[in-house]
């Protein structure tokens, strides 16, 4: 009897020995929302649509990663659901076993029309950011009245059939501290898991302060005094948010990047639509793929292209920035006139 022998996917790791697991893949920098903590300006220089990477570029390089081990590819933008004929590319990621996971994160606005056919391509799982529950409020933060819109996205996605659904909530001091417990309340009743991320001064966002910050310790505070007693789920993953469960069994997780940064255990990275990649979320600076992609390099040449850079990562952006309020220097991350120079250090291109 042959005995079947499985692959081995070699462990690349970092100069902190941080593997290289999880690639977030943004497909276009434009978005059809202007939220004021990521891009609150109604005009940007948008990158040339010759230089973004087509669908088989994608998958070429992503394949490429997987080989150095990374089994997790989450599709970002800007807004993803705005690159036409998305569901193609998802079933061209499935097609590699390698891949244990393909989510989407999107605003959930065109996610009703769409959902079904993302769905039947292949796609996993499904983020959508909600930082409100009131009408008004969306309209204020995102200068669009497309409210409605998200919510009949939420609402078709365990309909369709979709599993493990997250609604991302950027907690604001101030904006939106004061729905946390409805956006839990409705969380319950989608079939949705909330994760609270705090505010984060990175791209756009040029209006950022310490004091604007609805921290990890009182969103649990806040939430305690409704809820009561919060227990922590200890877990073994290299996952973003810590996950906590209330005594009903409603679990909930909180992304707390500035205030309790995870640099340690971050095995992320990000590859542009034009195909640079950033180690780091608060890196200025990227990697070409694409040029080597295009200029014709092999498998094994750009599998040591990435190789070689991974092993010398030493980023650790959110922990230098939080060392920085130690002296009180934590000021604007990206002065405005210089994201305006590099549509490259805007969250909306490197997939936040």
């Amino acid at each position: 009897m042959k005995t079947e022998v499985k692959e081995s996917v070699p462990t690349v790791v970092d100069t902190m020995g941080r593997p290289l697991r999880a690639l977030r893949v943004s497909v276009t920098d434009r978005c059809n929302l202007r939220c004021q903590y990521c891009m609150p300006e109604e005009e940007y220089v948008w990158l040339p649509r010759e230089t973004l990477l087509t669908f088989e570029e994608i998958v070429r390089l992503t394949n490429v990663f997987t080989t150095v081990g990374v089994d997790k590819v989450r599709i970002t933008g800007g807004e993803p659901l705005l690159r036409k004929d998305l569901p193609s590319l998802i079933a061209l990621l499935r097609e590699n076993s390698k891949i244990k996971d393909i989510a989407l994160t999107t605003n959930g606005i065109l996610l009703k029309e769409q959902a079904q056919s993302l769905y039947d391509a292949g796609l996993h799982r499904v983020t959508v950011s909600l930082d409100t529950l009131r009408a008004d409020r969306f309209k204020a933060l995102t200068k669009r009245n497309t409210f409605v819109q998200v919510l009949e996205g939420i609402d078709i996605v365990n309909a369709i059939g979709f599993h493990d659904l997250k609604l991302d909530t950027v907690a604001m001091k101030g904006i939106n501290d004061d729905e946390l417990i409805d956006l839990i309340e409705f969380g319950k009743t989608v079939g949705g898991e909330v994760r609270f991320i705090e505010y984060m001064d990175v791209g756009g966002a040029t209006d950022w302060s310490v004091d604007k910050v609805f921290s990890c310790a009182e969103i649990l505070q806040t939430l305690s005094r409704h809820y009561g007693l919060i227990e922590p789920i200890i877990e073994d993953s290299w996952a973003p948010a810590k996950r906590f469960r209330l005594l009903d069994g409603t679990t909930f997780g909180i992304i707390a990047s500035t205030t309790l940064p995870f640099c340690s255990t971050c095995d992320r990275s990000r590859l542009t639509a034009d195909g640079l990649w950033y180690l780091c979320l608060y890196a200025k600076t990227g990697i070409d793929l694409r040029q080597p992609l295009r200029d014709g390099a092999t498998v094994d040449e750009l599998r040591a292209l990435l190789v070689s850079t991974w092993n010398a990562r030493t980023n650790r952006g959110a922990e230098e920035r939080k060392e920085l309020e130690r002296v009180d220097t934590r000021g604007r991350f990206v002065e405005i006139e210089r994201l305006r120079q590099d549509p490259h250090l805007e969250m909306h291109a490197r997939g936040g």
